[in-house]
């Protein structure tokens, strides 16, 4: 989830050719690679446009996602069943959204948007100087009914505040914010009140989700440790930006204790995401590619050992989310996509 994440698909997609139709699927599962042995009954849900971090309400019968599309320049929240079906905009339609979720009763959702600075979208990122992700100061986090009504604040502080996402036990939202400077990790209640920074460390810390019974937080950093690189770092923070180039998945208590890296590769990892048996993580990574431009789907044990590689697409899947009871995964892919650029939500029953 997040820094409006579905820039990472695009400019991955950007240098790829459009999607081909894998060389070997299984027939009766045409969407699947032979070697995606996790993954059965792979559904397409989205058709064409940009579509990404779609995640499940707490009964499993919904998804709430971003998508570019209905003539909207920019990302805006929708929900819709998991197959497909009852397809609906809950956010303005004014602004950029992102990182949309369902609180665990069902009563509400939450998001970040940037409409109360502006109507139109916000400007995209300067790519002069390589690859960069923008921190857009005007986004806030705000909750609202499902259908999208009665829209609320949960944020008002200057600067970025996005990526947020709630605890299953439904007492604590998690969320990353340029508050105190620095892109860091914070939990606050459910009414945004009560806020708690929970990382420190020169450098990005964001994309936190919860784990099952709510007491720790995946989440992804880049921590420069040089002179040189936490300059560029502080340098591009002050122009709103980031470089999402060199990502680790690291893990905490809900209350900030007992960090630990997970991954160690030097690679962009990003969108961790708990299994229910919380002893593994589900993320994506461009490990397997030298150039960096494919990225795919990985379990590994939150010890740093056992890594598995679970997609085989030769262009982009992201995303990944277990269904409350881990039955069902959904996630955003590139796979099947007919012309360049276009991602879409697909959902699959989980085999171990």
């Amino acid at each position: 989830m997040k820094f409006a994440l579905v820039v990472i698909v695009l400019a991955a997609a950007a240098l790829l050719t459009p999607a081909k139709p894998p060389e070997s699927v299984v027939n009766d599962d045409p969407l699947r690679l032979p070697e995606e042995k996790h993954l059965r009954n792979i559904k397409q849900l989205t058709f064409g446009g940009e579509n990404a971090e779609a995640y499940f309400s707490s009964d499993g019968k919904k998804l709430i996602f971003q998508s570019t599309r209905d003539g909207y320049p920019c990302d805006q929240i929708y929900e819709m069943n998991i197959d497909g079906s009852d397809l609906k905009r809950v956010s303005t339609g004014k602004g950029r959204t992102t990182c949309a979720f369902f609180f665990p009763n069902g009563k509400r959702i939450i998001y970040s948007s940037t409409h109360l600075a502006a109507a139109d979208c916000p400007p995209k990122p300067d790519y002069s100087r390589g690859y960069v992700w923008a921190v857009y100061p005007s986004y806030d986090i705000f909750s609202a009914a499902p259908d999208g009504s009665d829209l609320k604040p949960l944020t008002t502080t200057l600067g970025y505040d996005a990526e947020s996402t709630i605890s299953p036990n439904g007492r604590k939202i998690a969320f990353t914010s340029l508050r105190d400077g620095d892109l860091d990790i914070y939990t606050m209640d459910l009414d945004g009140k009560n806020v708690h920074r929970l990382t420190t460390e020169v450098g990005y810390d964001g994309g936190p989700f919860w784990s099952y019974d709510s007491e720790w937080i995946v989440y992804r950093a880049h921590h420069p440790t040089t002179e040189k690189d936490i300059a560029e770092y502080k340098d591009l923070l002050k122009q709103n930006l980031i470089r999402p180039t060199t990502l680790e998945i690291w893990m905490m208590k809900a209350d900030g204790s007992q960090k630990r890296q997970i991954t160690k590769n030097g690679k962009a990892n990003f969108a961790p995401y708990f299994f229910p048996d919380g002893k593994r993580v589900i993320f994506a990574s461009n490990m397997h590619d030298p150039k960096g431009r494919d990225f795919d789907l990985y379990s590994i044990n939150i010890d740093g050992t056992g890594v598995e590689r679970i997609t085989y697409n030769n262009t982009f899947d992201g995303f990944p989310m277990f269904s409350p009871n881990g039955k069902k995964i959904v996630f955003a892919s590139n796979r099947n996509g007919k012309v360049q650029g276009e991602t879409n939500v697909f959902i699959a029953d989980w085999v171990e």
